[in-house]
C-alpha cells in the first residue's frame, strides 16, 4: 500500500479496540457478543445438517459414536430405503463408514491399537448428476448421528484470493454441530464438483482455483489444526479479543481434522472420454468395438486409475488422499420409476404433501408412473429430472385447484401429455360444486371485515351472484375483489353508525356494481333522516 492510499477503516477499528481492551480502566460491555456463539445456527456457505440440535442430543450423539456397532450390510439396508441402485457405491460407502467409525470408537476408548498409524479412508465418488451421491452421504450421516456439511468445490479459491477458504468447511462443520467441537471432529464433509478444480493452470498465470485449492484440501484430509476464528472474519476476531479480556477458562480455538471423514465427488464428464480412449487402444484391429453415438460414457468411469486423475489435472498428493473410489451408474427410466414408487425420499411424496396442505389428494396410475419416468430420463439429470417433469405437470394444478371445490384427482397418461386440457375438463366436471366455495369466500371476507372494523356485512343472493360473475370474468379471487371494492367502506359506515347506531348492513347487487355510489346514498339518506327526526323533536 502506498503512502497516499487511505487507511483501511476496519484495521483502524481493530487497533482501537485492542488498545481499548488493554486499558484496565476502561469497562466494556460484551453482552451482545459474549452471549452469542459464532458457531451456532446454519452455515451460510453451504448445506449443513446435524442430527443433534441441543446439548442433550450432543451427548447422545457422542455416546452413539462411542458405542458404534453398525455392520456394513446394516448400513447398506438403511441406504436402500432412500437411494435406488448404486449397489457398489453403497457397499464401498458402508465398509468405509464402518472402518472409520470403528477406529474413532477405539480411539475414544483409548485402546492401544487405535494409537497406531491409521490411514483415513476418504472417498471419491464419480458419476453423472442426479444419481444419488449427495443423498447417500446425507443419509448415512443422519443414520450415524454426526454433523454433515456439503459444499461445491467451485466456490473455493487459494488462500489470499477472492473466494472462500477451504478451512471454512471445517468451521461450517462446527456450526452444524451447534458449536460442539468434539462432535464436529467426528463429522463428515462432502465436497461436490471436485472435478471442476482439476486444472493445471496457464503457462504464464497462477492457477487460483485449481492446484492451490487441491493443496489446501489435502492438508485438511490428513490431520491439521484449523483455527475456529477465520482471519478474514472481523467479527470473529473481535469476539476472540473479548473472550481473552473476560478471562476465565479459555475456550478451544481450533479443531483437529484427524477423525473428520472427507468425501468428494464429481461428474468427471471429460475423464470418461479419456478413459474410453485408453481402453479402446487395446481393441484396435478387426475386433474393435464399433462406437455407439448413444453410448453412456459414464460407464467408463469404473475403469478409472490414478494415472487418469493425474492426467486430468489432479495433484498426485491430492488424489492419494482419496484412496477409496467408486463410480456411480446412470439411472434408467425403470430406475426412476422405482424411485417414485419405493424410495422414502421420493419427490412424489413431496408433491402429495403440497396438495394435502390444501386438503387435496391424488392417485397416480402405473402407466403414468412409467410415462413420467421416461420423460424424466430424457432430461439427462438423473433423479432430479423427476421434479422437473412433475413441476411441469402439476404447476397449473397447484395454482388453480386450491381455489376450487376439487379435493381429489387422478394422474393419468393423458394428464401428462396435456395437463392444461385435463385441468379444464376437471374443473368443468366439478363446476356445480364451485358455488359453495364462492359463498364460503364471501362469508370469509365478511368475517374478516367485521373483525377489522366492527361492522357486519350481509350479502344478498344477487350480490353474491354479481361478485361471482365479476370474479370469474376478471379471473380474480373473491377476497381480492371485495378488498378492492370495500377498502374505504368503513368510513361511510362509521358516519351512519354515529347517527343511528346501526352495525349490520345488507348489500345487494347495486352495492357490488358501484359500492361508492351505493354507500353515498346510504349516508345521505341517514343524514336526511336524522335531520327530519331533529325537526320533529
Amino acid at each position: 500500500m502506498s503512502e497516499k492510499d487511505p487507511p483501511n477503516p476496519f484495521e483502524e477499528i481493530q487497533r482501537q479496540l485492542e488498545k481499548m481492551f488493554k486499558d484496565s480502566n476502561v469497562k466494556v460491555s460484551t453482552q451482545n457478543f459474549s452471549d452469542a456463539d459464532p458457531f451456532s445456527g446454519d452455515s451460510s456457505d453451504g448445506e449443513s445438517s446435524a442430527s443433534p440440535d441441543a446439548p442433550d442430543s450432543d451427548t447422545e450423539a457422542l455416546e452413539k459414536i462411542r458405542n458404534f456397532h453398525l455392520k456394513p450390510k446394516e448400513i447398506r439396508d438403511y441406504l436402500n430405503r432412500f437411494v435406488i441402485r448404486q449397489d457398489d457405491a453403497k457397499k464401498v460407502l458402508s465398509v468405509a463408514i464402518c472402518d472409520h467409525y470403528n477406529h474413532v470408537r477405539q480411539t475414544l476408548a483409548g485402546k492401544s491399537g487405535a494409537a497406531s498409524e491409521y490411514s483415513k479412508q476418504n472417498l471419491l465418488f464419480l458419476g453423472p448428476t442426479g444419481v444419488g451421491k449427495t443423498y447417500l452421504m446425507r443419509s448415512v450421516a443422519r443414520l450415524i448421528g454426526v454433523p454433515f456439511v456439503k459444499a461445491d468445490a467451485t466456490k473455493f479459491s487459494e488462500t489470499g484470493y477472492v473466494g472462500s477458504d477451504v478451512e471454512d468447511l471445517v468451521r461450517d462443520l462446527v456450526k452444524a454441530a451447534d458449536g460442539n467441537i468434539e462432535l464436529a471432529e467426528k463429522g463428515i464433509i462432502f465436497v461436490d464438483e471436485i472435478d471442476k478444480i482439476a486444472s493445471e493452470g496457464g503457462a504464464g498465470g497462477r492457477d487460483v482455483s485449481g492446484r492451490g485449492v487441491q493443496i489446501n484440501l489435502l492438508k485438511l484430509m490428513e490431520e491439521t489444526e484449523v483455527n475456529l476464528f477465520s482471519p478474514t472474519d472481523m467479527m470473529s476476531q473481535m469476539q476472540a479479543v473479548m473472550e481473552m479480556q473476560r478471562g476465565g477458562k479459555p475456550k478451544r480455538k481450533s479443531i483437529n481434522t484427524k477423525n473428520i471423514l472427507f468425501i468428494v465427488s464429481g461428474a468427471f464428464d471429460k475423464l470418461s472420454e479419456s478413459i474410453k480412449k485408453r481402453v479402446s487402444q487395446n481393441e484396435l484391429g478387426f475386433g474393435a468395438t464399433v462406437a455407439d453415438k448413444d453410448e453412456d460414457l459414464s460407464t467408463y468411469l469404473q475403469y478409472a486409475e490414478t494415472r487418469d486423475f493425474i492426467n486430468y489435472g489432479f495433484e498426485p498428493e491430492f488424489i492419494g488422499r482419496v484412496p477409496v473410489r467408486c463410480a456411480c451408474t446412470a439411472l434408467s427410466s425403470a430406475d426412476l420409476a422405482h424411485i417414485m414408487t419405493t424410495s422414502e425420499g421420493s419427490v412424489l411424496h413431496q408433491y402429495r404433501d403440497d396438495f394435502k396442505g390444501y386438503g387435496i389428494d391424488f392417485d397416480i396410475t402405473p402407466e403414468a408412473i412409467v410415462a413420467i419416468a421416461e420423460a424424466a430420463s430424457k432430461e439427462g439429470t438423473g433423479a432430479r429430472g423427476i421434479m422437473t417433469v412433475l413441476e411441469r405437470i402439476f404447476r397449473d394444478y397447484k395454482f388453480e385447484l386450491p381455489s376450487t371445490a376439487i379435493k381429489h384427482f387422478e394422474v393419468t397418461t393423458d394428464m401428462i401429455e396435456n395437463p392444461l386440457d385435463c385441468l379444464r375438463a376437471l374443473k368443468a366436471k366439478n363446476a356445480h360444486l364451485q358455488k359453495d366455495v364462492w359463498q364460503s369466500d364471501v362469508k370469509r371476507f365478511a368475517k374478516s371485515f367485521e373483525k377489522a372494523h366492527g361492522f357486519t356485512l350481509e350479502f344478498k343472493p344477487l350480490a353474491v351472484d354479481a361478485l361471482v360473475a365479476e370474479a370469474s370474468e376478471k379471473d380474480r379471487t373473491i377476497q381480492s375483489l371485495c378488498e378492492e371494492k370495500f377498502k374505504d367502506f368503513e368510513h361511510g359506515l362509521n358516519i351512519i353508525n354515529r347517527n343511528t347506531g346501526q352495525t349490520v348492513f345488507k348489500l345487494g347487487k347495486l352495492a357490488i356494481e358501484d359500492p361508492d355510489k351505493e354507500l353515498s346514498k346510504w349516508v345521505v339518506r341517514c343524514i336526511e333522516n336524522t335531520k327530519e327526526k331533529e325537526k320533529r323533536a
